[in-house]
């Protein structure tokens, strides 16, 4: 999975920190038989003290008597109840992650801020909430403040941990990460903290381990969301390990679970690219954006749409993914990846470094850093490009693309040797980018044809 959504090759790998030995030992003991997320992704399982919440892409839910329309029922009947309106703005926080629609983040704020307004202090859900508001925003340092302020009020809250694991790993700081994972691991060993806990053996570089964890958070599963959304990371995991085959039969058995995960069916469509069938990807490509029309998935389509010569076709998808972009500046919200690359490649690569810059100055996150990486290179300034390229590999994290942008960087500062150790590395997963795929095997086979 992208690390986003996502060392040098010579170096050793770095060592783990104390939270990331922890981390392994909780892994071990899990593989004995005890009971024990996606970048920016907030997964919240309901600790037994709150109202059980909504289920959506990607989060543990509660029962039915979650939905958005119950909860909005008992906060007409309770209007005095915190945790009637602190469950109802996560539910609508989830349901603008899933729809794509910013309008719904609105309302989520209306109603946790209505929660604190009904019980200013102690209010952990509201809290939590706010939090994971903030982070469905890509306002880490303010997510950041509420889950502190969440775990201080609940300090047995596992999802208030869990949304401080989410801001800290944005942030940069992966080794709090970890610590606000191993207590949210430790308060409540369930779906949510073992999918986090696979996340951050995900961005280490372990897949082996982040899908041994992502296993047991699917057998922890309760609902055709925590289902799905398992199905999606261990899928990507095997994409990332150059198996579209097991990728595809992961999606397969996510979608029939859940048959309109706009996750799962993108998913699919780079397991379709990975084994060469394009009609397949583009459909479900198609489908996934019928649903949410998220960045990424307009980004995906648009660029196989114009591996395959379709010009006008990759031109439809780019022209909303600037339309989006446009709504995002008139906000004054920083962009994200999916924006800052896509302006390197299909736009300004000089707007794009400005792009980066401001992200990053509130998301110093590795997916962060290979974008700036990228847009500077593009931007011709390939010295500083490398030294972001190297943050981003920093982890030791497994993304052909991070790799392929460094790759390039390498061959424009004249070093042809990491250049192809960097390449070989991409290659491993050889349907990686429908554009940028293509361009690496050439990289590599100019870089072994020279003299």
């Amino acid at each position: 999975m992208h690390p986003d959504h996502h060392a040098p090759p010579h170096a050793p790998p770095p060592s783990p920190s104390r939270s990331s030995r922890r981390l392994r030992n909780t892994a071990v003991t899990l593989a004995l038989g005890a009971a024990m997320f996606a970048a920016g992704a907030v997964m919240l399982a309901p600790d037994e003290t709150t109202v059980s919440r909504p289920s959506g892409q990607g989060q543990p839910a509660g029962p039915s008597r979650g939905s958005v329309e119950a909860l909005q029922a008992r906060v007409a009947r309770l209007p005095k109840d915190p945790g009637g309106w602190a469950a109802l703005g996560m539910a609508y926080v989830q349901q603008a992650r899933t729809t794509a629609d910013p309008a719904t983040y609105e309302r989520a704020e209306k109603a946790l801020r209505t929660s604190l307004t009904v019980q200013s202090e102690g209010n952990t859900d509201a809290e939590t909430g706010m939090g994971a508001l903030a982070a469905a925003r890509h306002d880490f340092p303010t997510a950041l403040r509420w889950a502190r302020k969440a775990t201080t009020s609940g300090p047995y809250s596992s999802s208030a941990y869990g949304v401080l694991a989410d801001a800290c790993t944005q942030l940069g700081r992966y080794d709090e990460a970890d610590d606000a994972v191993q207590k949210m691991t430790d308060l409540r060993p369930d779906a949510a903290s073992l999918a986090r806990a696979s996340y951050t053996f995900e961005l280490k570089g372990d897949t082996d381990q982040a899908r041994t964890l992502m296993r047991r958070s699917l057998a922890a599963a309760a609902t055709p969301a925590d289902i799905a959304f398992a199905h999606n990371v261990l899928a990507s995991l095997d994409l990332q390990d150059a198996n579209p085959r097991a990728a595809l039969a992961e999606t397969q058995t996510g979608l029939r679970a859940a048959p309109t995960d706009s996750a799962l069916l993108e998913t699919r469509a780079r397991a379709h690219l990975a084994l060469g069938d394009t009609t397949k990807a583009i459909a479900d490509y198609r489908a996934a954006i019928a649903i949410a029309p998220l960045p990424h998935y307009l980004l995906g389509l648009g660029e196989l749409e114009q591996s395959l010569g379709h010009r006008d076709r990759a031109e439809e998808q780019y022209a909303l993914l600037r339309a989006q972009d446009r709504i995002r500046k008139a906000a004054g919200d920083p962009a994200d990846t999916d924006a800052i690359l896509f302006e390197a490649d299909h736009g300004n690569p000089r707007r794009a470094v400005t792009m980066a810059e401001e992200t990053l100055r509130t998301r110093p996150f590795l997916a962060v850093h290979d974008a700036y990486a990228w847009a500077l290179h593009r931007a011709g300034r390939d010295a500083k490009a490398l030294t972001q390229a190297d943050e981003a590999l920093a982890l030791g994290t497994r993304s052909a693309l991070f790799r392929y942008h460094r790759a390039a960087i390498h061959h424009a500062l004249g070093d042809p040797g990491a250049a192809r150790r960097d390449l070989t590395e991409a290659l491993r997963e050889p349907g990686f980018h429908p554009l940028h795929a293509d361009a690496a095997r050439a990289l590599l086979q100019r870089i072994d044809t020279m003299p």
